[in-house]
């Protein structure tokens, strides 16, 4: 395959196409994602991919209020933490901390909108682009594994994956994403520690912890219902 033959292939699987016809996919995705979410083995691994988004989260938002991202970790348990390098107090820090939850909702949002409207290929390649520069900042040999292994799952997809399959396989993964969101605010919910981030945004702010839990609510009700309407619409 010469360049030219070879960007016109890369081009074609980075443009959007047309929407997928409703149908039966949409179940298929819907119930995969919700039998990666059931307590199990299966959300044992799977819910990597919400950490990882959780901790992008906050250096993504963080280099926004203009913090300086140094690294992340994603933890053998499944847990993780990012760091950010700026004040140790004020607005900036308090946003960069308070992004990490709603940062899977936002994103898996995001993809049920994208999947169902012939952005999927598209937006595989943007996530692969994400993933490889979230390597650079990897900090652990478990992260960088971690990582490697879900931008493989992801670039494989884009190049190999038929238009219906990416839009299946991106719905799910945005719907898993989704629910997966509300798992993690169910667990830091009930475990209320001063190192979780309602725990850290109560030392850095006046509000007391159970009133950011209630924020990051929030915000995932709004996701789940922008979704929800978009699918509800189109189911058969």
């Amino acid at each position: 395959m010469d360049l030219q033959t070879l960007g016109r292939t890369v081009w074609d699987r980075i443009t959007p196409g047309a929407a997928p016809d409703p149908g039966w996919w949409l179940v298929l995705a819907l119930a995969a994602a919700l039998a990666a979410v059931v307590p199990g083995p299966l959300w044992r691994r799977a819910r990597l991919a919400v950490t990882i988004v959780h901790e992008l989260g906050h250096a993504g938002v963080g280099i926004l209020v203009g913090r300086r991202f140094t690294g992340f970790v994603v933890s053998a348990d499944m847990s993780g933490h990012a760091v950010t390098v700026g004040p140790r107090r004020g607005p900036g820090r308090v946003a960069s901390t308070w992004a990490g939850y709603p940062a899977p909702a936002l994103l898996g949002a995001a993809l049920v909108q994208i999947a169902l409207h012939g952005w999927a290929r598209t937006a595989l390649f943007v996530a692969l682009a994400v993933l490889v520069l979230a390597l650079l900042f990897s900090r652990s040999w478990h992260t960088a594994a971690t990582v490697i292994v879900t931008a493989a799952a992801v670039g494989a997809l884009w190049w190999w994956g038929s238009p219906a399959l990416c839009a299946l396989l991106t719905l799910a993964g945005g719907v898993f994403l989704l629910l997966g969101a509300w798992r993690h605010l169910g667990a830091v919910s009930r475990r209320g520690g001063r190192a979780d981030d309602p725990g850290q945004l109560a030392e850095l702010t006046p509000l007391p912890g159970w009133m950011w839990i209630l924020s990051f609510a929030l915000v995932l009700g709004a996701c789940t219902a922008w979704a929800g309407q978009a699918l509800i619409a189109l189911l058969p």
